[in-house]
């Protein structure tokens, strides 16, 4: 009887395990030189309540937790189509050029979303925009959509942000 308690234990470890494989960790990575100098760039991405002001994705942000530019502080991206994603600022350092933020829900196919925006001086009169992310895929999608869809994101906010800096 006892054997029989470990096996059937161990049965049920061992297929709850295969079934329950886990969405392997994945990243985007774009950059993007702009013809302008650091502190002007920075002054267009630095606002955590103001997304739209570079994105073209972006109808409106709206700030529903918080202060704006503080840890903690939870924003609302409405996007030209309606959706709707909800992300928390984690870290933002003025002095360093560079925020960094997750996303706590909405829909884009991915899941425990990290995220960083940092501006680089090159120059006196260059800089270098990085915007870089951690995710995994969300259920019901797939690792190269939600590669193809975060690299579309950053590419597009870094596209606009160059067009608008120059």
């Amino acid at each position: 009887m006892k054997y029989s308690l470990l096996l059937a234990s161990l049965l049920v470890t061992t297929s709850f395990n295969v079934f329950a494989e886990e969405a392997k960790a994945l990243s985007a990575h774009e950059e993007v030189t702009i013809n302008a100098p650091a502190a002007k760039v920075w002054s267009t991405v630095s606002n955590f309540n103001d997304l739209g002001a570079w994105h073209p994705a972006v109808k409106s942000t709206e700030i529903v937790s918080g202060v704006n530019n503080k840890v903690g502080a939870v924003r609302l991206l409405t996007l030209q189509d309606g959706g709707t994603i909800k992300e928390k600022l984690l870290a933002y350092k003025a002095k360093g050029k560079t925020f960094k933020y997750s996303i706590l829900e909405g829909v884009l196919p991915v899941s425990d979303y990290v995220s960083s925006v940092t501006v680089k001086a090159d120059g006196k009169e260059k800089s270098v925009v990085v915007w870089e992310g951690s995710f995994k895929h969300k259920d019901g999608s797939d690792d190269a959509t939600a590669v193809k869809t975060m690299t579309s994101v950053y590419r597009g906010g870094l596209d606009n942000l160059k067009k608008i800096s120059e």
